[in-house]
């Protein structure tokens, strides 16, 4: 079987104190949908640092176990370890080849970590990644600046919209919120 995995949508929300990831749970592959309940937001370092992955599971699942022992090393600092793990995924012959993207947040910063070295702190703390992350990040927006939701509210919101345009996403989602 050469087909290729599609989708996943991850969006983070910082909100009124609260940082929030949430994630679909579907997991298609050519014209099929082989999974609706994958787990795809993470807690990790004593449950202080939420992380979401988009692209393929292996890789996601490697850049994760990285990431990990570099929260350990770096004592849970969030913006260090995503710089040293963004260098070391752009320079390692064998980490380049992956292909995944992440998003990483903690009580007070959230960041998109890719393997071209980006680390990027996002505007108004709202960043979507994947198949329908672009439509949750835009959903998310509205919503920050036009109701009185919560982050957590705002998260599935955004994440019920992206489900009913990209093909990709399902409305099984997972959140995990610090």
């Amino acid at each position: 079987m050469n087909e290729k995995l599609h989708g996943t949508t991850i969006l983070a929300v910082r909100h009124k104190g609260a940082t929030v990831l949430a994630g679909d749970g579907q997991v298609t592959l050519g014209n099929n949908v082989v999974k609706h309940g994958a787990k795809k937001v993470r807690r990790l370092y004593k449950d202080k640092v939420l992380v979401g992955f988009a692209g393929a599971t292996a890789d996601a699942m490697t850049l994760c176990d990285r990431f990990e022992a570099k929260l350990e090393q770096y004592n849970g600092n969030l913006q260090r370890s995503a710089v040293e793990l963004a260098k070391e995924w752009r320079t390692d012959r064998m980490l380049r080849r992956l292909e995944a993207i992440m998003l990483a947040a903690d009580s007070e910063i959230t960041l998109l970590i890719s393997g071209n070295g980006d680390v990027i702190e996002p505007d108004e703390g709202v960043c979507g990644i994947g198949s329908g992350g672009a439509i949750a990040h835009g959903a998310a927006l509205a919503l920050l600046r036009h109701s009185d939701l919560d982050a957590k509210g705002i998260a599935l919101a955004a994440m019920h919209i992206a489900s009913c345009l990209c093909i990709y996403t399902n409305e099984k989602i997972a959140v995990e919120q610090i």
